[in-house]
């Protein structure tokens, strides 16, 4: 089959409801979900110095850019429901398709998971005063928060992309209060002296490398826009222009906000403040300020959990689709367009993870160890596109630079994964530990299948 027939065969779900704001805005939302608002304080922690807590920040940026130039090509030359799977799927075996994307799934149920407890943290500052055990308190929050965007998911894409649109705009007026607070509040850094020489280039480089897990997590997540190839009207134009137009809003963003933050709360602080944005706007706004922004930095991040909840139902259906999981998953209402059981199933999934891993550092180690297997691996996929010339007639945008940039792209989460590891040794052995359990179901289920076959001859 031809990769024609599969974009056809595989678009069938949806009808191009998606215009280049709808999935520009779908971009900036799989990107900034809660990560810069805490994660910030976590690279401050790891960087030895200022000046390495910014080049890990604009290391980052550059990572971030060379991945969207690639996935727009990716993008622009295999637009389908899915297509993060769909990829894998035609560039490697079944098997690995299989397991790549299983521990992918899973690993984005560990992001709704974290993120969800992350908005949580901001209404335990002014909502959990008393409350006997705040932790159990939150993850309850979070669940619930997880729950009600499902509900919302059920009733359709349109009605899910406008209240995406909504969260999204209102997420970026909330950074661009953070960023006001450099107008108003005095340099917390004038007095900050930090003495460089008493680190070596070992040292410099592994603080480097655990600031990149941080950084890279909240860059990550531009590839999941690849799943919405059978929703975009014009995918193959409006694709690439999406995904390169979310990352220049992305990289402002960030930049300006960790600018921000180092003037405002001031280097060491930042390296021990858990709720970064309500200390932000405390400065502007005083104490009811702090509260009354903490429920609405709680409400402006659910729309990260939103985004989560319209893609990975469509990598479920895409492998639905192909076999490699069941049928079932890929139902879909008729009537709403919804793929009901698979969103049923990754809500699941989310909430289970969320009450089994209870900690964001502990998820944040397992997650970036999982997700630099699949960024790498599905970052490689542009050479064997190229070489089958898979779209090339189609294809509206080259990745400039090429193969270098892609190269970079995939150096880079090989770093991150060597970190991770060098950081939290048991994150990495759970990760490929996963990555081989789902290896194995998959010969296990296809030696099934074929013994299934033999029996009924």
């Amino acid at each position: 089959m031809d990769s024609k027939q599969l974009i056809d065969t595989s678009s069938s779900t949806q009808k191009g409801q998606l215009k280049l704001f709808d999935l520009t805005m779908i971009v900036v939302s799989f990107v900034i979900g809660m990560g810069i608002f805490k994660t910030p304080s976590v690279v401050a922690e790891a960087a030895l110095t200022p000046t390495l807590f910014f080049v890990a920040w604009i290391l980052g940026g550059g990572i971030a850019l060379c991945g969207a130039l690639t996935y727009a090509e990716i993008g622009s030359r295999y637009p389908v429901t899915g297509g993060y799977y769909k990829i894998f799927s035609k560039c490697y075996h079944p098997s690995i398709a299989f397991s790549i994307n299983s521990i992918i799934i899973v690993s984005n149920a560990a992001s709704v998971a974290a993120v969800a407890l992350l908005g949580a943290e901001y209404i335990g500052n002014v909502a959990l005063d008393g409350v006997k055990d705040p932790t159990t308190a939150k993850m309850w929050i979070a669940g619930i928060c997880i729950f009600l965007f499902y509900g919302l998911n059920l009733f359709g894409l349109k009605m899910s992309a406008i209240a995406q649109n909504i969260l999204m705009l209102f997420k970026i007026g909330l950074l661009m209060i953070m960023i006001a607070a450099l107008f108003v509040a005095p340099d917390a850094n004038s007095a900050l002296v930090v003495n460089s020489s008493s680190y070596n280039w070992s040292d410099m480089g592994r603080a480097l490398g655990i600031s990149l897990i941080a950084v890279t997590f909240t860059y990550g997540g531009i590839q999941q826009t690849m799943n919405m190839g059978g929703d975009v009207k014009n995918a193959r134009k409006i694709m690439p222009r999406s995904i390169i137009m979310g990352v220049l809003i992305i990289l402002t963003m960030y930049m300006a906000a960790n600018y921000a933050y180092y003037r405002v709360i001031g280097f060491e602080q930042l390296a021990t403040t858990e709720s970064i944005a309500a200390v932000m706007t405390s400065h502007l706004f005083g104490s009811a300020g702090f509260k009354i922004v903490s429920w609405l930095f709680f409400f402006s991040v659910l729309g990260y959990v939103n985004v989560m909840l319209i893609a990975n139902p469509r990598v479920l259906y895409a492998m639905s689709d192909e076999g490699t999981l069941p049928k079932v998953l890929a139902k879909t209402n008729p009537k709403t367009g919804v793929m009901t059981v698979g969103l049923t199933a990754f809500t699941i999934l989310s909430i289970v993870t969320l009450f089994y891993a209870k900690e964001f550092d502990v998820i944040l180690n397992y997650i970036m160890f999982l997700d630099s297997i699949g960024m790498a691996t599905s970052a490689g996929t542009i050479f064997i596109l190229r070489r089958k010339k898979v779209g090339e007639a189609e294809a509206t945008f080259r990745v400039p630079l090429y193969p270098l940039l892609p190269i970079l792209y995939i150096l880079a989460y090989i770093v991150v994964a060597a970190s991770v590891y060098n950081k939290d040794a048991n994150a990495g052995n759970m990760g490929m530990l996963i990555f081989v359990a789902f290896l194995a179901i998959y010969f296990i289920r296809n030696g099934w299948s074929k013994a299934s076959k033999k029996s009924t001859n």
